[in-house]
């Protein structure tokens, strides 16, 4: 089968070497190994100014996403570089069937955007859904609490940052002042079962078919509800 090339235009090459570095300096800080080939498509698409690979490519197809709320950082003047990566070239979709009932219903809680729809009961999926709240802070940078909001409402869809901000809190995610006047991202290593976590939800949010794996997600739960109710 051919392969579809997305061309991918850099404007400005030292920023985008210098968000690359930031972005692979944090996933070291956070304990990642090296990034398979679906997240180094990520931080590429995301080091040229796009939220993440999913969306540089379907702006290429002609479907543009709607622009990050997150203001992109000035560029400086420099020259111009083209890479070409290949759009069918995406690690396999994760096996559901093997994550844990806490990964699998946190799951549940988000879009296929990658947005907590809702806030879970039941705490120990409610702590698993923070987790990638928290992997949208950066580490070493400080927040106004205005900024902190601004991260989390592009994140979730029912309006309640200020008890998301304090989950983070709470469980030592985000640090911050006595007085609520800076924030920043802690520097804490997930657990493996939050890692299964993470990698999920990252390939529903950033595979070549978007909604297949939540998808797919949703047909196994409800054949393992049928199943139940059958017996």
């Amino acid at each position: 089968m051919t392969r579809m090339l997305l061309p991918l235009s850099i404007e400005d090459l030292s920023s985008f070497a210098k968000k690359l570095k930031t972005d692979l300096d944090e996933r070291a800080a956070e304990g990642h190994s090296t990034p398979t080939h679906l997240e180094l498509l990520n931080l590429l698409a995301r080091a040229a100014g796009k939220r993440n690979f999913q969306t540089f490519r379907a702006s290429l197809l002609g479907n543009p996403p709607a622009p990050d709320p997150v203001p992109a950082q000035p560029q400086e003047p420099e020259v111009a570089a083209t890479v070409a990566v290949a759009a069918d070239a995406i690690d396999k979709p994760v096996s559901y069937g093997t994550l844990s009932p806490t990964v699998r219903k946190a799951l549940m809680q988000f879009d296929t955007a990658g947005r907590l729809v809702r806030l879970p009961n039941k705490l120990s999926v409610q702590q698993m859904a923070m987790w990638w709240m928290w992997t949208q802070f950066v580490v070493r940078r400080k927040y106004t609490e205005k900024e902190v909001n601004q991260v989390l409402n592009a994140h979730h869809t029912f309006g309640d940052q200020a008890t998301l901000r304090r989950e983070l809190v709470n469980m030592k995610l985000l640090g911050r002042k006595s007085d609520c006047s800076e924030y920043w991202k802690e520097p804490v290593r997930p657990s493996a079962e939050v890692q299964d976590f993470l990698r999920a939800l990252r390939q529903a949010v950033a595979g070549a078919q978007p909604t297949r794996a939540l998808t797919a997600l949703r047909v196994h739960r409800q054949h393992k509800e049928v199943a139940h109710a059958t017996t």
